[in-house]
């Protein structure tokens, strides 16, 4: 018989996952618990990409099977979705930031201000964070820059990385250092600190630039052409992502296919010797217990954006 719920102490607080046994990955035998102790495992690093700001959570309840989907604006018949808004009956000590959309609609958006709340999230079904590069304490100007190197159909991780490597060597001679992580499929991103002194047009634009200036140095690799059916190269660098209400999955989120890999914070020298399947929520804890967070030198130094 399925056990009903567990309460699970994190930090100060007391967390109910309910359905414990309920199958979440089942071609790898992973349960709702498993998953929720793969994000205590990894709890200093999710925490880190997620703290304080706001968060759209992307929910899973009926976990990952053949033909699930997730739903969306025309079609909301998915056995996922996205989670702008606290959900009703959320705890009194999960926080939240108040965010415009570029609709000017506004939202009360969860903003984790401790492992609980992801604990929390993921009893809810949440597999994948989905962070803003803003603080909750400044919801209007962005203190990350996050660049997106997206590879096109059939291009493989191993043409992305000499991007990576070439966007790590233009910033380096701008004076500043960006920190890769694996995005759980084919892609790259590169998380830069800035200072928070931008707007997400300002933001977008640098991306774009930084971008048009890969695009002169490696000319048979990348794209900066926002139109899909046009792009003649094989790696695009989505500057886009940098608008208001665009996000990426955080570090150490699960992408919900069937093998689990996860989104993994890396050092650059791994980069060359690493491939998305090596990082999923079997081998990731044992990896960040052995040599922790990647990305834990994000924020200690905080760049112009005028260079």
């Amino acid at each position: 018989m399925a056990t009903t719920a567990e309460e699970i102490r994190v930090g100060e607080r007391v967390v109910r996952v309910s359905s414990p046994d309920k199958p979440y990955f089942p071609e790898l035998g992973l349960t709702k618990l498993d998953v929720v102790r793969y994000f205590l495992a990894v709890g200093d690093g999710v925490l880190r990409a997620l703290r304080d700001r706001p968060t759209m959570l992307e929910r899973w309840p009926r976990g990952v099977f053949e033909g699930a989907k997730i739903g969306t604006r025309q079609d909301n018949r998915g056995d996922a979705f996205y989670q702008k808004r606290l959900p009703a009956g959320a705890p009194e000590w999960v926080r939240t930031a108040h965010i415009t959309f570029p609709s000017g609609r506004t939202a009360d958006e969860v903003a984790p201000s401790e492992l609980a709340v992801v604990i929390w999230a993921a009893n809810l079904g949440t597999l994948r964070f989905h962070p803003w590069p803003v603080s909750a304490t400044d919801v209007e100007r962005p203190d990350q820059l996050r660049i997106d190197l997206d590879p096109l159909p059939g291009v493989d991780f191993a043409q992305v990385v000499p991007v990576a490597h070439e966007v790590r060597a233009f910033l380096a001679e701008l004076g500043m250092a960006g920190h890769p992580k694996t995005t759980g499929g084919r892609g790259l991103h590169i998380y830069l600190s800035i200072e928070p002194r931008w707007s997400f047009g300002d933001c977008r634009r640098a991306v774009l630039a930084l971008g048009r200036e890969m695009q002169r140095r490696l000319p048979e690799l990348v794209t900066t052409t926002w139109w899909r059916d046009q792009r003649d190269r094989p790696v695009f660098v989505d500057y886009n992502q940098m608008s208001r209400d665009h996000t990426m999955a955080s570090a150490y989120s699960i992408r919900p296919t069937p093998r689990a890999l996860v989104s993994a914070p890396l050092d650059w020298a791994e980069l060359d010797d690493a491939r998305p399947e090596d990082f999923d929520v079997v081998t990731m804890p044992a990896r960040f217990a052995e040599r922790g967070d990647p990305h834990a030198g994000l924020d200690e130094r905080r760049f112009s954006l005028e260079p």
